[in-house]
């Protein structure tokens, strides 16, 4: 039990409060690759017959680790279904890095009581960024008698044994690694899409943001060996897919933590997978402090690196980057955008912003509006701030009042539609290359798909075009999307 946690031990054990001395220590730490993955004999067709669900909360790394499991599930005999009264499992992968989603979580464990009443033998778990803080496993134990099974971020590939104690246990399954975490190599995944996928280059972040609850919860960097990503990349390609998104909590950082590869980063991987026969290549999240020259030089290339950039600023003071534990000024910020930009003119730019972050005064908001003026953001996800307990920041006093938060909000979120239409009234009349993902969800008459640049795209055409690269020219250019004629005969545009 020395890197676990019971329902019968004491958590303060295990969960280490977060502490940036202890983070700075741990990046020594060696980090082990485990290639022997296996599913129990014992356990190999225990679900023959039954049904399994996943809901996913998060974001696109969840979304993958959603996949690892579907894929560890169906190895042990069970089936998709998206009907909860027809699962015998059902796990609820979720996120920890805003408050509003662990009250989603919560709110929905809640409605799944009276399904487990009626269905005694279904197993109910509850996994990801949330079990792997103390204050939820604890909420969990007193207050959801239902939940059968908890565990975290770093022992997914122990699900078939972890299954196997709650079907025949009578007491809660809970096992949280408190350590920082290995690589899994050769994991099944189901995934979500035949013709997208996510590829996993690298866990965890060692930033530490004052905000941020995902370095505890997905431990220290530590990078996959790039013969593994390229093969994988390389089935990829051999199977037809159309588009990969490589996927890190901050990607920028890839290959730092690698001993026996100097001075290899993300631009040596995307040069590498440049070269491969998938026509789409995307790569997420960036951030700032680690997006270096040669990544720059690397995407200048294009080819299959498309050009969309999601470059996180927060914020567009330099005294709150300071107290958000960002690493660089506003000014620092600027001169790597238009750099990109300069160098990839047909780029597009998205962004994360906080707004009413402690202490942030009138001023320092008006210099975030006019950072944004500045960059012209294409789109962004902008949020209240709102406290994750045991971060610095939560020791702050939250002392900008939830009105002020929420003018500050109406006034940024106008200002990024502005841009947001501004950006999208470029491709009137332009015939550009989507990606078909399927059917839009307004109307299953229209398809929908993406752009090189991110940009969605509405078009009526015949079902069979989903998962293909078509032709599109641009009819009426809305201030979220796009919506346009399939151009039949039309190809090779982009």
């Amino acid at each position: 039990m020395s890197e676990q946690t019971s329902s019968k031990v004491d958590f303060s054990k295990y969960f280490q409060p977060p502490s940036l001395k202890d983070a700075r220590r741990r990046r020594r730490q060696a980090v082990q690759i485990i290639n022997d993955f296996s599913i129990p004999e014992d356990m190999a067709a225990i679900g023959r017959g039954k049904q399994y669900l996943i809901e996913t909360y998060g974001c696109q790394m969840n979304e993958h680790d959603t996949e690892v499991m579907a894929g560890i599930l169906e190895k042990m005999g069970y089936h998709e279904t998206d009907d909860p009264k027809l699962a015998d499992v059902i796990l609820i992968n979720t996120c920890a890095i805003r408050e509003n989603a662990e009250n989603k979580v919560f709110g929905h464990i809640g409605t799944l009581k009276t399904l487990k009443l009626e269905k005694p033998g279904l197993i109910l778990g509850v996994c990801g960024c949330m079990a792997q803080e103390e204050v939820v496993v604890n909420k969990i134990l007193a207050k959801h008698p239902q939940v059968d099974l908890i565990f975290g971020t770093h022992n997914i590939h122990r699900l078939p044994q972890l299954l196997k104690e709650a079907l025949f246990s009578k007491e809660m399954v809970v096992e949280v690694w408190s350590k920082e975490g290995d690589i899994v190599e050769n994991l099944p995944q189901s995934r979500r899409g035949h013709f997208q996928a996510w590829v996993n280059i690298m866990y965890g972040c060692d930033k530490f943001c004052t905000y941020c609850i995902v370095p505890y919860t997905r431990g220290k960097e530590r990078s996959r060996h790039p013969q593994e990503i390229i093969q994988e990349v390389r089935e990829l390609a051999r199977q037809g897919y159309k588009e990969i998104t490589l996927l890190g909590q901050n990607v920028n950082a890839y290959g730092k933590d690698l001993p026996d590869l100097q001075n290899y980063g993300l631009g040596n991987l995307m040069d590498e997978i440049r070269r491969i026969g998938i026509p789409r290549v995307r790569f997420t999240t960036s951030h700032p402090k680690d997006f270096d020259d040669h990544l720059i030089e690397v995407l200048a290339k294009g080819g299959n690196l498309c050009e969309h950039i999601h470059l996180p600023v927060q914020s567009g003071s330099s005294d709150v980057l300071k107290i958000m534990g960002r690493g660089y000024t506003r000014e620092r910020y600027l001169e790597l955008f238009h750099k990109i930009k300069d160098a990839v003119p047909n780029a597009s730019f998205t962004t994360d912003i906080i707004v009413g972050f402690p202490n942030e005064t009138d001023e320092q908001f008006e210099e975030t509006l006019s950072l944004v003026r500045e960059c012209e953001f294409d789109g962004g996800f902008t949020f209240i701030y709102s406290p994750r307990a045991g971060t610095p920041a939560a020791r702050m006093k939250d002392n900008v009042p939830m009105e002020v938060k929420k003018v500050r909000l109406q006034r940024l979120n106008k200002l990024m539609d502005e841009f947001s239409a501004k950006s999208n009234a470029k491709y009137q009349d332009q015939t550009v290359e989507v990606l078909v993902e399927g059917e839009s969800r307004k109307n299953p008459e229209v398809l929908s798909g993406h752009t090189r640049t991110n940009k969605v795209v509405n078009f009526r055409g015949p079902k069979s075009l989903i998962g293909e690269l078509v032709n599109v020219k641009i009819t009426n250019a809305k201030m979220w999307s796009l919506n346009g004629e399939w151009q039949e005969e039309t190809q090779g545009v982009r």
